[in-house]
């Protein structure tokens, strides 16, 4: 392997996020509209061939860790096939998939088996008809059976992400807390952030982590510093006697940006150096115009280098038109 990955601040780039798909089987109503949005082309979307290409030559330059998003990723047929292609390349040390869950009891034998190492679920409420407001008619049922059959395929750590909200599921914060006490839960709350539908919601609506870990506190005692196997930005804490743990992403009330090592590749291969970035680099029109892996690796490190120091969300909301579908969330 060559040099490491480092962007003009020194930070090590060692994670790709990719998403494989704009389509969902959700709408859930902090993410996009009822009516969903508009549809890439089906063949403007990278084909699997085509993600492994990129990710190997990523993989040549430093990347070691590769995530892979959506849309909702199951809803792509073949995923597994896309898993085994990576878990091929040299230097490519861990595979993820974050998923609404809905579909993945189906598929996480299948996905374990390919080389899929662990799994994070998108679960907003553990009431099932909040799970359908919030999710515009997901059916709670199968997205807590996706869960159980992760765990039982061996994708560990399971962590689930919990976007909180005032007034929309603030009120279930010792509800997920407590699952932790007997299930291998790695529940992260997660504060809400500018974009997509969420760009211009009221913020009053607005709850911290500092605010979300007092409430947890104040009814379970003080909780135990931990930590969770993986690379992102959450920090990790334990019910003394837990089975799972307890993570905050505090995107907007702590400035993370420092500690950042990832890129995102858009469905329609766009590599992006910040989720906030207004800046787009058109992978996809590299390849199918016969780039070599030269030139699609100096691509790769332009990216790298124009990655910013980073931004201050309260006061700058995404890019217009940014969804979290087409990049990846």
């Amino acid at each position: 392997m060559s040099s490491p990955l480092l962007d003009s601040y020194s930070r090590e780039i060692r994670y790709l996020r990719v998403s494989v798909t704009d389509r969902c089987n959700l709408r859930c109503r902090y993410c996009m509209p009822a009516e969903g949005i508009p549809l890439i082309a089906h063949e403007d979307i990278l084909r699997y061939e085509e993600i492994a290409r990129l990710v190997r030559i990523a993989a040549e330059l430093g990347i070691t860790r590769v995530r892979l998003t959506g849309g909702e990723p199951l809803a792509r047929k073949g995923l597994a096939s896309l898993v085994e292609l990576i878990a091929a390349i040299p230097g490519i040390e861990d595979i993820s998939l974050t998923s609404n869950g809905t579909l993945l009891a189906q598929h996480a034998a299948q996905l374990a088996a390919a080389g899929l190492g662990r799994v994070n679920v998108s679960l907003d409420s553990l009431n099932a008809l909040r799970y359908r407001e919030i999710t515009r008619g997901g059916e709670l049922a199968q997205a807590l059976s996706g869960i159980q059959a992760a765990l039982q395929a061996g994708l560990n750590p399971v962590k689930i992400n919990v976007v909180v909200a005032r007034g929309m599921n603030d009120d279930e914060l010792l509800d997920f807390a407590r699952r932790t006490l007997t299930e291998n839960w790695h529940v992260r709350f997660i504060e809400r952030m500018p974009i997509g539908e969420s760009a211009v919601y009221d913020r009053k609506q607005f709850i911290s982590a500092v605010e979300m870990q007092r409430v947890i506190e104040a009814s379970c005692g003080p909780l135990q510093p931990d930590t969770v196997y993986g690379s992102g930005p959450a920090r990790y804490w334990r019910i003394p006697g837990a089975i799972g743990t307890i993570g905050f992403i505090d995107a907007l009330s702590r400035h993370f940006c420092p500690e950042c090592n990832r890129l995102r590749l858009s469905a329609d291969g766009r590599l992006m150096p910040c989720l906030f970035s207004v800046q787009e680099y058109d992978l996809r029109g590299a390849l199918r115009s016969g780039a070599s892996d030269t030139e699609l690796a100096a691509l790769i490190r332009q990216v790298v280098s124009a990655k910013p120091e980073g931004r201050h969300f309260r006061h700058e909301p995404a890019p217009a038109g940014r969804v979290m579908s087409r990049t990846g969330g």
